[in-house]
C-alpha cells in the first residue's frame, strides 16, 4: 500500500509544480480550442500515421502474441519502431519550418 500512496504524492507534487505558478500569476487561462476542428486540420499523412501507429502494433501483437512470452520481441518490432518513426517526423517536420 506504502508504493501506491508515494505514487499519488509523486503526481501531486508534480500537479502543484505546475498548477501553481498559473494560480498565483493572475493571468486567465487560454481557452483551448475544440478538438474537432484541430482535427479537421490534421493533412492525411498524419491522421494515416495515426491510425497504422495504433493497428500495427495490435496486428503484430496479434501475431507475436506477448502475453506468452515474447515480451520482447513485441517491444522490438512492434512498439519500438512506431516511436522511432513519429520520432523522425518530429524532427523532420521542425527542418521543414
Amino acid at each position: 500500500m506504502t508504493g501506491i500512496s508515494e505514487i499519488l504524492l509523486l503526481i501531486l507534487v508534480i500537479a502543484c509544480i505546475f498548477i501553481l505558478p498559473r494560480m498565483f500569476q493572475g493571468k486567465s487561462i487560454p481557452q483551448k480550442k475544440d478538438g474537432r476542428a484541430m482535427l479537421n486540420r490534421l493533412p492525411a499523412k498524419t491522421r494515416g500515421g495515426i491510425v497504422a501507429s495504433i493497428v500495427y502494433p495490435l496486428l503484430l501483437a496479434l501475431y507475436l502474441k506477448p502475453w506468452q512470452g515474447n515480451g520482447v520481441a513485441f517491444v522490438s518490432y512492434g512498439i519500438f519502431p512506431v516511436f522511432l518513426i513519429w520520432a523522425l517526423v518530429w524532427i523532420f517536420s521542425a527542418r521543414k519550418k
